[in-house]
């Protein structure tokens, strides 16, 4: 059928092929997959169509053969009362309506069988619907995987390996100098903190202090 042919082309063409061609690979499937499903709701809306007929001959037979068996009725009353001409003209009737009621079995039948054919094709484009979507998606996620990766390694090359080093001897050389200065700054405490006399007492001291030792001696 015309009405599946376009999403024929559109599932089955080398979605590879129009990723090199156009210029927004991306947006292209998008618009395909919109184009898909317009297809599949003008598919649905046949659908309806076809249910709607079948509904509307099984109402015309059920009608038709309602007018043959009163026909039928008529005739059979006719010839009991002797009326032949209207006995004829109620079978002329039966007759008409019969063809009438043939032909419309016919065309339901035609009908149904059109509307399972429309039901397998719809569940097939459904089908490749959906297909196409877990394409478009699997591209997308590799898009933006290659993407991500693509920014990290520009973020790499542009990253200026020899100004970090230089950076890392700064900082280096900083916490050298402050350890030195902590150090530094422990001895002078330790020397702060041990008493120590004063060289213009220490003859004096020293006197005074060995006269002590020899006091405590005796």
């Amino acid at each position: 059928m015309a009405l599946f042919k376009r999403i024929k082309n559109i599932v089955t063409a080398d979605l590879h092929e129009a990723l090199d061609k156009c210029e927004n690979p991306m947006a292209m499937l998008q618009q395909h997959l919109r184009e898909m499903d317009q297809q599949v709701a003008k598919a649905e809306k046949a659908l309806a169509g076809q249910f709607y007929l079948e509904k509307r001959y099984e109402i015309l037979q059920e009608e038709a053969e309602a007018t043959v068996a009163k026909r039928a009725r008529q005739a059979e009353l006719a010839v009991a009362k002797g009326d032949d001409a209207v006995a004829k003209i109620a079978l002329q009737e039966k007759i008409a309506e019969e063809a009438k009621l043939q032909m419309l079995k016919e065309q339901a039948t035609l009908t149904k069988e059109n509307t399972a054919k429309l039901v397998e094709q719809i569940e097939k484009l459904k089908a490749e619907y959906q297909d196409f979507q877990f394409k478009k998606l699997e591209l997308e996620s590799r898009v933006h995987a290659a993407r991500s990766i693509k920014q990290g390694q520009e973020m790499l090359s542009a990253f200026k390996f020899e100004g970090t080093s230089k950076g890392l001897a700064g900082a280096r050389e900083y916490v050298y100098k402050l350890e030195a200065e902590a150090k530094a700054g422990e001895h002078f405490h330790q020397v702060a903190i041990t008493p120590s006399v004063s060289p213009s007492f220490q003859a004096e001291v020293e006197k005074q202090f060995e006269a002590l030792k020899q006091q405590r001696a005796e």
